[in-house]
């Protein structure tokens, strides 16, 4: 008789490659409907399979995990860890396991998306146009600011920091800026800033820094406070790592000229006073949404588990 394959509870539905992958190498309760799981679901999955393959969307915080769970390992599809208790998961015994290096570019490329969107007023646009109330081209609608030669900084100079950079340099001539914490080679011309000088010295600032506890608010309305009047906010990494009331009230008050968002505090709740601005383009967290990307990290998933079933270390471990 064959080896019962351990039970994997998969909290959302993935690509068909992924879901049929998992399904060949492990007992895998697939998400059928894509609806989200409550905390009694997430309970359960915890106390009754051997591993859960979690989203961003998904708090595994200690509730979630229980006291003394049978599941012993979570798989995470995303690079960010801030939707699990890590704390929590070493108490419990459990590995954690994430997805990076795969959605670098997906990631840029909506970066570089938001960056010339919000310039150049292409949300407002088209909403105008949808909305029946473009009455033809005038000479004075909608200006916007030009990206080429524009200086953008950015906030946390990883991999998809990187990545943007090259983009705005490369293909738009804009000057780069950039705020880490050790001084990095960004493989163009780029001068390095402490936060608050790149704050008030950026047209543009596309925030990249890893979501942490020590992250939380680290564009605070101080910071926010210091940008330019013209300038405008991009952000992809995660919502909380941007102060959302602060930044609020100074799109509301044209303290700033705009933003391009990606990611907010509460997903996939976004504050109403958010959705009634016009100088904001608002995205449902697309960073890594193209096939290839979500298939590349369903696989490492598969890998990691893959690794922890076999009593292998895991590729991509963060606990």
């Amino acid at each position: 008789m064959s080896p019962e394959k351990p039970r994997v509870v998969v909290t959302r539905r993935l690509p068909e490659a992924v879901e049929a992958e998992l399904s060949s190498r492990f007992d895998a309760a697939l998400n059928a409907d894509d609806a989200q799981m409550d905390r009694a679901a997430l309970a359960r999955a915890f106390a009754e399979a051997d591993a859960v393959l979690c989203t961003v969307g998904d708090r595994i915080d200690a509730a979630a995990i229980g006291s003394a769970p049978r599941a012993k390992m979570v798989a995470t599809f995303s690079v960010g860890t801030n939707h699990i208790d890590l704390d929590a998961a070493r108490a419990a015994g459990l590995r954690v396991s994430s997805t990076p290096g795969v959605l670098t570019d997906a990631t840029a490329d909506i970066a570089m998306s938001l960056i010339l969107m919000a310039m150049r007023r292409c949300g407002e646009g088209e909403r105008m146009v949808r909305a029946g109330e473009w009455h033809g081209w005038t000479p004075t609608q909608l200006l916007g600011r030009d990206p080429t030669g524009a200086t953008l900084g950015i906030v946390g100079m990883g991999r998809i920091g990187r990545a943007t950079a090259a983009r705005a340099h490369h293909g738009f001539g804009m000057k780069i800026l950039y705020a880490n914490r050790s001084e990095v080679d960004p493989g163009m011309p780029a001068e390095r800033r402490e936060l608050h000088e790149l704050m008030a010295e950026a047209d543009v600032i596309s925030v990249h820094a890893p979501a942490s506890a020590e992250n939380r608010n680290l564009i605070s309305a101080e910071l926010i406070a210091r940008m330019k009047p013209e300038a405008y906010l991009v952000n992809t990494a995660r919502g909380d790592v941007v102060d959302e009331p602060a930044l609020i009230a100074a799109l509301q008050a044209g303290r700033i000229a705009g933003a391009g968002l990606d990611v907010f505090v509460e997903e996939p709740k976004v504050p109403q006073a958010l959705r009634a601005l016009e100088n904001v383009v608002l995205l449902p967290h697309l960073g890594s949404a193209t096939r290839a990307t979500r298939e590349a990290m369903g696989m490492k998933c598969v890998a990691n588990l893959d690794a922890f079933f076999a009593g292998r270390e895991l590729p991509e471990p963060v606990v």
